[in-house]
């Protein structure tokens, strides 16, 4: 058995703000990672911490990039358990968007249709959410999230464990022998 890590945060930019109104949830943006230290997460998000208006593909790291711009991003970071088959299947899944990269975009469109509660799919576009249900589904990991995905879907999945609450860039580093900078 393998876990993996589902990275709920709230970063407090203007887009977040947004979907935190429309959702009245806290968190706002999910991230995947196969590893605890979270060296690599991956998502749909900002290419540019500074350009909101181009997304895509993303590896996320902690203190770096995004969430070094925005240092004070809150997070809930929890895990479920899946085969070490399913965690191969995961890895090729995120292999090939890594590969392929430039043919991948942030769906915009989706992410407004989805505050009316209206699906749009568009192939090779996609949000958070739905790029991780993507991923899973392809993987065999069925965790049961619902046709238009949101990060609040990841809060309290079935036979997940919660791990860190609080700020994301705190997590681990006194563990680790790091220092927050």
């Amino acid at each position: 058995m393998k876990r993996i890590y589902f990275i709920l945060t709230y970063s407090g930019t203007v887009l977040g703000r947004i979907i935190r109104f429309k959702t009245r949830r806290f968190y706002t943006h999910v991230s995947i990672s196969l590893d605890e230290d979270l060296e690599k997460m991956y998502s749909f998000g900002r290419i540019n911490p500074y350009n909101c208006f181009v997304g895509g593909f993303v590896h996320e790291r902690q203190n770096l990039g995004f969430f070094k711009r925005f240092k004070n991003t809150k997070a809930m970071i929890c895990y479920i358990q899946i085969t070490d088959y399913q965690y191969e299947k995961l890895e090729q899944q995120i292999k090939l968007f890594e590969e392929n990269k430039a043919k991948y975009k942030f769906n915009t469109l989706g992410l407004i249709y989805i505050f009316f509660n209206k699906k749009i799919h568009r192939n090779n576009y996609f949000y958070c959410a739905e790029f991780i249900k993507h991923i899973l589904e392809k993987s065999n990991i069925n965790i049961n999230l619902p046709d238009m995905p949101k990060p609040e879907n990841f809060e309290k999945l079935k036979n997940s464990k919660i791990i860190y609450t609080g700020i994301f860039n705190n997590y681990r580093y006194q563990e680790l022998g790091q220092k927050v900078t």
